[in-house]
This record gives C-alpha cells, sequence and structure tokens, in this order.
C-alpha cells in the first residue's frame, strides 16, 4: 500500500515547489492621488543658504515606478517680518520649485503657502540652530557579530534647552539615504554622537552625514515614518495609518496634503570609510 501513496505525495510537494516560483500579481485598489509637499528648507553652515527647493508630486499606485510632478502652483515662503520669498518652477513639468533669495535666520518663524487649483494650503515652522559635528570615528569590529564597519559622528548639545535632532546617512553604496531621530533627553549638556552602520561598508565608501536641529512636532513625524519605513513587509504587511504632517489646506480640510514643511539649520560631513 505504500506504493501508492508515496508518488501522490511526491507529485503534490513537486507542484507546491514549483508555484512558489510563480509571480503573483495581486489587483491593489488605488486612491485618488494626493498632493505631496517635499518643503525642507535646510541652511547649511558656512554657506548663505540663498539657494533652496520645494518639491511638489502626488501619490501613485503601488507598482508604478514614476513619480507624478505638480506643476502650475503658487509657492511661497513668508517670515515674521512679512518678506516674502518666491519659488519658481523654472524648468516645465518638473515638479521643483527654487527660490535664490531666501534668507535664513535662526528663531525666525516661516509660513509656506501653496496655491493650487483653487486649493490653498499653508504651514508654519520656527528655523532651529544646529552644534556643528566635531568628529567622525569609524570602529571596524561593530554590529552584533562585532564584523561590520560602524561609524559614530559627534557633536556637542546645548544645555538648558529641549533639543531634536535629525541625522541622515547617504551611503555611496545605496541609492536611498537613511534617517535617524532622536531628542536629547538623556544627554542634556553633554556630548553625543550619530550612529550608523551597514555590513556592505568596505574601504573607499563615501558617507555623507547630515545633521539637523528640527522641532519637537518634526521629530514625532520623523520617529513615526521610521518607525514604519523599518517594519514594513511589502504589500501584505499591515497597511500602517497615514502620517499627517504639518500642512493644513485652508480651503478644505478634508483634502489635506501630504509632506511637511521643515526648516533647520544643518551641517554636513562627507566621511571616507578608512
Amino acid at each position: 500500500m505504500k506504493k501508492i501513496y508515496i508518488l501522490p505525495i511526491l507529485l503534490f510537494n513537486l507542484l507546491m515547489l514549483s508555484s512558489c516560483e510563480e509571480v503573483v500579481d495581486v489587483d491593489l485598489n488605488t486612491a485618488a492621488p494626493k498632493l505631496v509637499i517635499d518643503a525642507s528648507i535646510q541652511w547649511q553652515k558656512g554657506t548663505d543658504g540663498h539657494e533652496q527647493k520645494i518639491k511638489l508630486s502626488t501619490t501613485t499606485g503601488f507598482y508604478d515606478t514614476n513619480i507624478p510632478t505638480v506643476s502650475g502652483a503658487v509657492v511661497r515662503v513668508t517670515n515674521a517680518a512679512n518678506q516674502s520669498f518666491d519659488f519658481i518652477e523654472e524648468e516645465a513639468h518638473t515638479g521643483v520649485y527654487l527660490c535664490h533669495d531666501f534668507i535664513p535666520e535662526i528663531n525666525q518663524t516661516y509660513q509656506l503657502t501653496v496655491v493650487l487649483n483653487g486649493q490653498t494650503y499653508t504651514a508654519t515652522e520656527t528655523l532651529l540652530g544646529v552644534n556643528p559635528i566635531t568628529s567622525v570615528e569609524q570602529n571596524n569590529e561593530g554590529g552584533f557579530g562585532s564584523d561590520e564597519i560602524e561609524i559614530k559622528a559627534y557633536s556637542n548639545d546645548t544645555d538648558g534647552v529641549d533639543n531634536y535632532y535629525l541625522f541622515k546617512y547617504k551611503a555611496s553604496i545605496k541609492a536611498i539615504p537613511e534617517y535617524d531621530a532622536f531628542d536629547d533627553e538623556f544627554v542634556q549638556g553633554n556630548q553625543f554622537f550619530g550612529y550608523y552602520t551597514n555590513e556592505d561598508l568596505k574601504s573607499g565608501d563615501v558617507i555623507d552625514i547630515t545633521m539637523s536641529g528640527i522641532s519637537k512636532r518634526y521629530f514625532e513625524y520623523m520617529s513615526k515614518l521610521i518607525l514604519i519605513a523599518q517594519g514594513s513587509n511589502g504589500p501584505f504587511s499591515t497597511p500602517p495609518a497615514t502620517v499627517r504632517g504639518n500642512i493644513v489646506n485652508q480651503t478644505n480640510a478634508g483634502n489635506f496634503a501630504l509632506g511637511y514643511f521643515s526648516v533647520s539649520e544643518t551641517d554636513h560631513v562627507a566621511y571616507t570609510i578608512e
């Protein structure tokens, strides 16, 4: 009797194995496009900060590889002294709006205004300063297995003030940067460091490290986005809730835009792996 059952079982297993190699197309529902406003004003230490840009796009389907750009908007940033800085889409159909005369000022409040298709979107943020990156250290025995290269970028926290920081790491071996947001609760007034490691790093690779001083609200926003990105398991994971930024549609609150308007002083260093 055993021979009667062995063959069907083997055939079933072979069919299961072969089916695992087939591409499965999932028919996903696509929501109506929403406006995405990428308005991160960054004032790099040692520069005048005049050159700034804001990007407008829309959401798109999960399988779409092209990000739709948005043209025809009026984009403006105004400071508390009512001085306006216009952002112009100089190259048509790019969705990139440029400003060449922006004036950054620490602790100055700025308001973003975007007018598009009869809708007015606004957001307000204060430009916060940041201390410089003082040094970068490399450890070739990092990671859980003590076999990864780890990088620490050091700075000094300002005492007596609640500070919030955003680190951006762009390694030459990766197409997409990685972010880390944290506060100074446990380093108040002391030296601290941003930490980055990757098992594929090797001698000669370059890591662009950017540290920004950010507001508490932006810290909370980025912390949520980073958490979602770290826990993403593809189209079959539990859909995360939409993370709302500080941009408000003054014409129709229900038709909100995605993204965040931030204004920060930054420090940057390009470190080459030894």
